[in-house]
């Protein structure tokens, strides 16, 4: 069922891991999850740099990559997965390197605030602000305000969607595409892939259901469209999608529900399937071929909102 390179990752995380991340709590799963800064970053691009969001009660970290063109470009707001509880810009540094380069636009990575400690909406707010901030400062970044879209991996792909929908009530601009990996759309859910994949590699069943509980603790917040987007009344309005999941994976069938419940609210939406492999691979650069694939497509079609969008 798994690629070879995926199942060699599998058994490296079993040997890793003393048990399922649910019953190792919050601090172990960070200690041993957390990935560390390269000291040789892979690949090149043009210009890194770290600044903060100031707000008016803390601020928010970011990494802005540019490759080296000096002309006004689009822009993609990348929003790291985790469980709402993990994740560091460093976790998705190479593959925002990648998109950068393969999609010749600049990547905005946001590092935002996490649960248990900021449950529901801290990391939403978080990331409306910086959707917001990148809009408003596009002349400084030299970015096509007209030309910014917003991705993310599992949890990052569900504050995605969440601020798209913030976008279209009117709170910040709306994005011109959303590209999501494995984006968590339903905590109510329970289409076959949670039973089927219940013991899937890196993210079981009873993880999923752990972090989610960890971000929105009130589980009668579990029906608000912000936590679980397949409970809007309707999607119409929302910017168009490329939606990628992992055939090894709990959170597959609500993913793909999401991209079936785009199209039939009149959203365009593309969905890639990739077999053999499990929770997490797109964000692992250079370590499955199906990742290069993934984001090679994802890529294709960050080009093509942005050339759809030129005047």
């Amino acid at each position: 069922m798994l690629d070879p390179d995926a199942h060699a990752a599998a058994a490296a995380f079993q040997s890793l891991l003393p048990g399922p991340l649910h019953t190792l709590g919050v601090q172990a799963v960070r200690e041993l999850l957390t990935t560390p800064p390269s000291d040789s970053p892979s690949p090149s691009v043009g210009v890194v740099e770290n600044r903060f969001i100031h707000t008016k009660f803390h601020a928010i970290p970011v990494r802005i990559y540019r490759t080296a063109e000096a002309a006004v470009q689009p822009a993609l707001l990348y929003i790291h997965g985790g469980g709402w509880t993990l994740g560091t810009l460093d976790g998705v540094d190479s593959l925002c390197r990648e998109l950068c380069n393969q999609a010749n636009c600049t990547v905005v990575s946001v590092d935002y605030r996490l649960a248990p400690e900021h449950p529901f909406p801290a990391a939403l707010d978080d990331c409306v602000a910086a959707f917001a901030w990148l809009h408003d400062r596009a002349p400084e970044l030299r970015i096509d305000s007209d030309r910014i879209a917003i991705g993310g991996d599992s949890a990052g792909g569900n504050l995605a969607i969440a601020v798209c929908l913030a976008a279209r009530n009117g709170d910040v601009p709306l994005p011109v595409h959303q590209l999501l990996a494995y984006p968590a759309t339903d905590f109510a859910s329970d289409r076959t892939a949670w039973s089927e994949h219940a013991d899937a590699p890196l993210l079981t069943a009873q993880d999923a259901r752990w972090f989610m509980s960890l971000y929105a603790p009130d589980r009668r917040d579990h029906r608000n469209p912000l936590i679980s987007p397949m409970a809007a009344a309707s999607l119409t309005g929302l910017p168009p999608a490329h939606v990628i999941t992992a055939a090894v994976d709990v959170l597959r069938d609500d993913a793909e529900a999401y991209a079936e419940r785009l199209r039939s609210d009149g959203v365009p939406a593309t969905l890639a399937r990739y077999p053999g492999v499990f929770h997490g691979f797109f964000t692992e650069v250079g370590s499955f071929a199906r990742t290069t694939e993934a984001i090679a497509e994802a890529a294709r079609e960050l080009r093509v909102a942005f050339t759809s969008m030129n005047p």
